[in-house]
């Protein structure tokens, strides 16, 4: 039978369904990292909340353990890459907090439009100001969604619900979805310079750290009111403060800061200001939500090999894995390519795969190419639920499968449809079974695809390289290897660079003024 730790404070429906599903369980909470390394051995799973820290300490300890289950989405209290060396699966619960987070969005929403904590500490403070506090109705106001996932899309039921326009900012939000949600697709600078109130629903990525910057908080509508519930980090706080002050940022309200616990903030007394210690999943319908979700997942995969919301590997039998599991580092990375250099809203994505990648399992691929693709915009998706987020998000996957040999033994093609037509990169394995990228957008070049690079498309003419070379030299980017790839002489050529350091925005603007520079951007694997 297997035996199953659960080691923070849970609700006790968990326990009680791991009964149910023929598991035993014991519920021993407070230990320390040495004493829960004393015990963790005898356990096949181990369910937590964010007290325990799954160091690599403990998952040497953990001799017999082969699951790990978060109740809540962050993992940051889970080593997975050691969780990974050592075979154990790491899971969350992704969807459980979705309700409780948007509705103390909407909370917060109310609280700013009619300045209740300020009216609240002026009442009880005997001073009865009914002229002080003015609000604002949210009828006819426009809500300016930035993220239209799943907790986004709550909110904008429950703003329409309250007689509001709705529009969102979503790279994923495809016209049919918006359509559907009851939603007006925009693009950032349109939100902006429209929305009333701004709530932000989005994971903290490269692509969305500090979204709201100071240069966009200037373009935002004069008496807008801020709501952030999402992740510290996607606003600049200084900026907001300044905007608080001001008088051009009526009100802001915040959940989540840049440093937590936020028991210091500059923020803090700042005029129409709210604060809340992170509250987005604190309801007791949340916790027992994902109380129930990761003992049923964890359940799951002890009885029955099944495997939900994994953060480190697939769905995948043992039999097949090892064969399997190259394509699949070969499809995310090729995934993760190209998110990383197509914008805007991409409504499909193909799949085709040529000669013996036909002969593997297709699922775990086009999940990884699917997972590579997101993970750009967002910390929580992985190779289980990346379909899902796909099918959510309006995006169409389409699988296609040649059996027959191009130029390669073998082959993956992934394909976006964009507004400026279908782009595509393709790559194969080499005899080591190692991912090698082939073609990018339609021209023919050989590269491997592995931690910071530098991509460069420009235009093939004499003296570029050394140009190219200069800048990096000078701004102290040493370069690893180099990959250069054209169309025809002196026509469009492609650069891919690995560096050993990630290059910064500042460089970035700098190659893209060198002459006869069409595109310059940093690519992370």
């Amino acid at each position: 039978m297997p035996k199953v730790l659960i080691s923070d404070k849970m609700d006790p429906k968990a326990a009680e369904i791991f009964r149910q599903r023929g598991v035993q369980v014991d519920e021993i909470t407070g230990k320390t990292p040495e004493e829960l390394a004393a015990i963790i051995g005898e356990y096949d799973g181990l369910a937590i909340r964010s007290s325990t820290k799954v160091t690599k300490a403990i998952l040497d300890a953990a001799t017999n353990l082969k699951v790990v289950g978060r109740a809540g989405i962050g993992v940051d209290n889970v080593d997975i890459p050691a969780a990974s060396a050592k075979g154990v699966v790491v899971m969350n619960t992704p969807f459980g907090n979705s309700i409780t987070t948007a509705e103390h969005a909407i909370a917060l929403m109310f609280a700013l439009a009619r300045q209740l904590p300020e009216a609240d500490a002026s009442t009880q403070a005997g001073k009865w100001e009914k002229n002080r506090f003015m609000g604002v109705e949210l009828t006819a106001k426009t809500l300016g969604l930035i993220g239209a996932g799943n907790i986004g899309s709550i909110v904008a039921d429950r703003a329409l619900g309250l007689k509001m326009k709705v529009i969102a900012y979503d790279p994923f939000l495809t016209p049919e979805r918006a359509i559907e949600m009851g939603v007006e697709k925009v693009e950032l600078d349109q939100l902006l310079a429209r929305a009333d109130f701004i709530t932000l629903h989005t994971p903290l990525t490269d692509q969305t750290r500090n979204i709201l910057s100071k240069e966009n908080l200037a373009r935002t509508k004069k008496g807008v009111r801020i709501i952030n519930c999402a992740r510290g980090g996607l606003i600049d706080e200084a900026a907001l403060k300044e905007g608080l002050e001001s008088g051009h940022i009526a009100g802001a309200a915040l959940d989540v800061f840049v440093q937590e616990p936020a028991k210091e903030s500059p923020l803090f007394g700042t005029p129409n200001f709210i604060s809340t210690p992170h509250l987005g999943a604190s309801t007791s319908e949340a916790q027992v939500n994902v109380a129930i979700q990761v003992a049923e997942q964890m359940a799951d995969y002890l009885v029955s090999g099944g495997i939900t919301n994994a953060l480190n590997v697939p769905s995948l039998s043992a039999e097949e894995a090892p064969r399997v599991k190259p394509y699949m580092a070969l499809a995310e990375t090729l995934g993760s390519l190209v998110g990383q250099l197509t914008t805007g809203t991409i409504p499909r994505v193909s799949i085709h795969s040529e000669g013996a990648a036909t002969e593997v399992n297709q699922k775990p691929i086009v999940s990884a190419v699917l997972a590579g693709f997101l993970r750009v915009h967002s910390d929580t998706v992985n190779m289980v639920n990346a379909p899902f987020l796909a099918k959510e998000r309006g995006i169409e996957v389409r699988e296609v499968k040649t059996e027959k040999e191009g130029d390669y033994h073998t082959l993956l093609r992934v394909s976006v449809k964009t507004e400026a037509g279908e782009r595509s990169v393709a790559g194969t394995l080499f005899g080591n079974g190692q991912p090698r990228l082939v073609e990018l957008f339609g021209i023919k070049v050989e590269a491997d695809l592995a931690g910071n690079m530098l991509y460069v498309v420009n235009e093939d003419a004499p003296g570029f390289i050394g140009r190219l070379g200069t800048a990096l030299g000078e701004a102290g980017v040493n370069i690893g290897t180099f990959h250069l790839g054209r169309r025809e002489t002196g026509g469009e050529a492609v650069l891919l660079l690995s560096v050993d350091e990630a290059v910064t925005p500042e460089l970035i603007a700098k190659l893209r003024a060198l002459p006869g520079v069409k595109t310059a951007m940093a690519l992370k694997f």
